[in-house]
């Protein structure tokens, strides 16, 4: 499938981007292949919304690896290492061993210039360096790159083999690559890359990819959204306090459908409170 959005393009960080090359599927493909397994029967549009929120809660995965979607993403080679971590993609790279690498090396805004977090091991404090130390240390990386890259340049005009003068390049240094993933696995990734514990340039990129996934399918999206992306998981002890809150009081069904919980999708929320008290 392509349209005229196909090919759109959103810019990320100071030189990177995400742009969708091609499509297959759409929420029409996820609800034909599910009717395989459930036979025919439902066809109004908002019977088959029904029919795929119900695939999403009930983590019956299959029929939403029957949408692909094929992406062109420029992006700083230490996030694509991260990135790279997510193997149930297709992806091509850019090769510094057959092509030159380019000019381009990301530098931070000062904003998201911080110091170290002490309460995440991996991750940054939520408040920036004051700006004249942010300054400092952008033009400190900046400086480092120009000298990295007219190094490479250097090695380059000795005609040393491109694979070997790429090497001191740092991991600032843009790349590029094709990335084609199915939208099961894809809203893996996004739950895991939009989610504010991810780095802050890795989650640029999810989001902008989730903002150009979603018109092709706005109602597999809103089920992600509202069972997956903004839910939460809960321990066994954790549902023991929750039966604890509970206990003095029953919920009724107008409390339920006031927040939009009616039909089958109410009984089930019932039936997990009931399930609270067997994990109690």
């Amino acid at each position: 499938m392509s349209d005229a959005t196909t090919g759109t393009m959103i810019s990320c960080l100071d030189k990177g981007f995400v742009r969708l090359v091609d499509v297959m599927g759409d929420d029409a493909a996820i609800v034909q292949a599910a009717r395989v397994s459930y036979g025919s029967g439902t066809k109004k549009v908002h019977e088959d919304r029904g029919l795929i929120r119900y695939l999403m809660r009930h983590l019956h995965t299959t029929p939403f690896e029957m949408v692909e979607f094929k992406f062109h993403i420029k992006l700083p080679i230490f996030v694509a290492r991260q990135w790279i971590r997510h193997r149930t993609a297709n992806v091509n790279e850019y090769s510094g061993r057959y092509s030159e690498m380019k000019d381009e090396f990301y530098v931070p805004s000062l904003d998201q210039v911080r110091a170290q977090s002490t309460s995440n091991k991996q991750g940054r404090a939520d408040e920036a360096f004051p700006v004249e130390e942010s300054r400092r240390i952008v033009d400190m990386m900046t400086a480092t790159q120009e000298h990295a890259y007219a190094e490479y340049q250097e090695l380059l005009s000795m005609d040393l083999a491109r694979e070997v003068a790429r090497i001191n390049l740092p991991v600032s240094n843009y790349t590029e690559w094709y990335w084609k993933i199915d939208l099961h696995n894809l809203f893996h990734f996004l739950r895991l890359r939009i989610d504010a514990h991810a780095q802050y340039e890795i989650r640029v990129f999810a989001q902008a990819m989730a903002d150009l996934i979603r018109p092709y399918v706005p109602l597999a999206y809103e089920a992600f959204e509202d069972y997956i992306l903004k839910s939460e998981r809960f321990s066994r002890l954790e549902l023991q306090a929750l039966d604890a809150l509970l206990a003095s009081r029953e919920v009724t069904a107008d409390e339920l459908a006031a927040v939009g919980l009616k039909g089958r999708e109410a009984a089930e929320f019932l039936e997990k409170l009931e399930a609270i008290k067997t994990a109690s």
